[in-house]
């Protein structure tokens, strides 16, 4: 009875062919023209302000969040065919597809919502007021004010013809910019070669991709597609052909971008005009499949050897530029062996070939096999700064020749070694070694500097190996760890010199107790200078000779820094008391980047517990840190090292540092992080 008294509601005059379930439709009359409102409501000094004008628009609905690539965004535009206007709604609400569907016309109640902008685009939405404090926040519609103020109107769908743009009018804010939230459409568009075979979006991760029209050269021919790992189609393939590509036209900021509604829209089944013609299968008929260790094999002499048969590789990916500490490489290993793969991309990670577990073939006709730095590895050739050539990575436009996926994915299983027993054989594999800890001198640092660093990793026994870490890993700053534990990595060698990597903490997760027994010591901070705040909230700079000064500057690991340099001079940095209290232990750190174009003195660090507010009148303890020595140029910085100074304990100590110069020989001393830790 109720369900036929509210369908009945939502028709008039027998021409609404689709009854509206989930709310009541209403036709009502609008006030003003989206454009009208846009115009009224894009000064900032109207933005973020709850209106309280009766103002009604119109619009039609050119999105859908069927697919969930649209999310919580409602986009309209002024007409269904050949709009001249586009606008964003904002609301905290999903599934609107079945309230407010691609098509429908949809009046906005605009009085008690707010213009405001995200990306620097205009939208509308709600402003939150804190109670307390009572200031606004501009944010979503609430879900329970969406009806309220969306109407549908009892009119049937229509059809939203998507309005032909081209790439190149993307630079002419003027024009495109009104269209913001329109449907629109792209022709002669193709997936850029780079992305062929790879997929819409990874699991749960929101990406960036491409499209261009090769039939463009200037200005632009190529534009970002934002794609949702949430969507359902995330998981299908790219197209590789050429065709039409129609989504939302937006912006974040200066970049223009689309967002797909449902991969239905895209006909990009024509031949590509980039004069490609991929395929993301391989046929293995009539070629060999080859191990691991035989393709290492294949590297006879010099820097590197080509692979003229037709074989291929099929191999499981062990280890990816995830967590950022690999970069533009993976590895891959069979039950022979493991090893590295170079390819001129990143985010590999996000490509399903490359996906740590997943089987790949891999065609190695025409590759090249050789050492770099005393590792066999795989890909193309380079030419380096020496006019070495060597192998180097395969071009982002020749990956989809020689990388394809299998359904084959499994778990990757570590090869059980212990460090006395590694060989070249297990260079490239994933390893296990177990019951390591880090060596008391790297106990409390970070996993790495502003470059590149090798901690020591040492067995009960004190056989060591390196574990090294680049600086653009997402956990270098993070503390390593100093209990013992199993190590999980990729064993690598470096000029001789055996190396493993791990591509996250829980590869050196330590926290039992160590060796000898003992816990697992916490080192935690006690006095933590970055230089970020004024030189005096925690120094005394004191100028005994000469005209320069120490002073703040935007270098640093990361900048800022503190840095002096001058002719015949002499220079102090002395810090505010700081108490040691508390801990067992004790430590002084920090990093250093000096240059000098002749011999000149090195920076001098200082300790004392009797500061009398006179440097002259001070004893101090002279200290022995390790100082940058590569003076020919700036970078990296280098770390001290722990510097014990657990002797002061119970005390409150006043750190030095003494810089000196002569009339003919100074050098520029950069210094930053400097901390002090204790020990429990």
């Amino acid at each position: 009875m109720s369900l036929t008294v509210f369908l009945t509601s939502c028709v008039q005059d027998d021409v609404y062919s689709t009854p509206d379930l989930q709310g009541k439709c209403q036709d009502l009359t609008p006030t003003k023209t989206i454009a009208e409102v846009k115009a009224a409501f894009a000064l900032a000094s109207t933005n973020n302000v709850t209106i309280t004008e009766d103002i009604i628009i119109e619009g039609y609905v050119s999105s859908s969040d069927e697919s969930g690539n649209v999310y919580k965004t409602i986009y309209l535009q002024d007409a269904p065919e050949n709009p001249t206007q586009g606008l964003v709604v904002s609301v905290d609400a999903v599934s609107t597809y079945t309230s407010y569907p691609q098509g429908s016309k949809v009046y906005i109640k605009l009085k008690g919502l707010a213009f405001g902008k995200y990306g620097n685009v205009l939208q509308v939405g709600y402003m939150n007021v804190d109670p307390v404090t009572n200031k606004g926040t501009f944010g979503r519609i609430p879900e329970k004010l969406v009806g309220n103020h969306l109407v549908r109107s009892c009119a049937p769908k229509v059809k939203i013809v998507p309005k032909v743009i081209t790439l190149a009018s993307l630079t002419n804010a003027s024009t495109v910019d009104p269209l913001i939230g329109a449907l629109v459409q792209i022709n002669n568009a193709e997936f850029p070669i780079n992305l062929l075979c790879n997929i819409y979006a990874p699991n749960g991760t929101t990406v960036n991709r491409q499209i261009v029209d090769p039939t463009m050269t200037t200005p632009i021919n190529s534009r970002v597609v934002r794609n949702s790992g949430y969507a359902s189609f995330a998981a299908d393939q790219l197209p590789s052909g050429n065709g039409t590509f129609i989504g939302i036209l937006s912006k974040f900021n200066s970049d223009y971008q689309f967002f797909i509604n449902r991969v239905s829209d895209l006909n990009m089944k024509g031949a590509r005009l980039d004069g490609s013609t991929p395929s993301c299968s391989y046929n293995t008929e009539g070629k060999k499949l080859i191990s691991v260790s035989e393709l290492k094999l294949l590297y006879t002499s010099g820097n590197y050897t080509q692979v003229t048969d037709n074989v291929y590789l099929k191999a499981q990916v062990t280890a990816n530029d995830k967590t950022g500490n690999l970069f533009k490489y993976i590895y891959v290993e069979d039950k022979t062996g493991g090893i590295r793969v170079n390819i001129d991309m990143t985010s590999l990670y996000a490509d399903p070939r490359f996906f740590v577990g997943k089987h790949l073939l891999i065609n190695l006709k025409n590759l090249y096999v050789g050492p770099v730095n005393g590792e066999v590895q795989l890909g193309e050739l380079f030419t380096n700064s020496s006019n070495q050539t060597l192998v180097g990575r395969v071009a982002p436009s020749n990956v989809y020749k020689y990388f394809f996926p299998t359904t084959d994915f499994t778990e990757v299983v570590a090869t059980e070694k212990t460090i006395t027993n590694l060989t070249d054989g297990d260079v490239g594999r994933w390893i296990k070694i177990k019951d390591l800890q880090f060596i008391n001198d790297d106990l409390g640092e970070s996993y790495a500097g502003a470059s590149n660093t090798s901690r020591t990793l040492e067995d009960c026994s004190g056989a060591k190996i390196s574990l090294t870490t680049s600086s653009f890993a997402n956990f270098a700053s993070r503390q390593i760890d100093s209990g013992k534990g199993d190590l999980y990595g990729v064993l690598t060698k470096y000029n001789g010199k055996y190396e493993v990597w791990i591509t996250n903490p829980l590869g050196a997760d330590f926290d039992g107790n160590r060796c000898d027994g003992s816990p697992a010591p916490v080192f935690e901070s006690i006095f933590n200078e970055d230089f970020s705040g004024a030189l005096t909230n925690n120094w005394t700079a004191v100028s005994v000779l000469g005209t320069a000064v120490w002073n703040i500057q935007q270098f640093g690991n990361p900048k800022p820094c503190v840095v002096m340099s001058g002719n015949g001079n002499e220079d102090w940095l002395i810090s505010k008391p700081i108490t040691l209290a508390g801990y067992k232990n004790y430590y002084l750190s920090f990093e250093t980047d000096g240059r000098a174009s002749v011999p000149s003195n090195p920076l001098e660090v200082y300790v004392t517990d009797n500061y009398t507010g006179n440097y002259a009148t001070t004893t101090w303890t002279k200290l022995n840190p390790i100082l940058d020595s590569d003076l020919s140029k700036f970078a990296p910085f280098v770390s001290s090292g722990k510097l014990d100074i657990s002797n002061f304990a119970g005390k409150n100590v006043v750190v030095a540092f003494k810089y000196t110069s002569t009339a003919t020989a100074s050098a520029t001393w950069e210094l930053d992080n400097v901390k002090v830790r204790g020990r429990k």
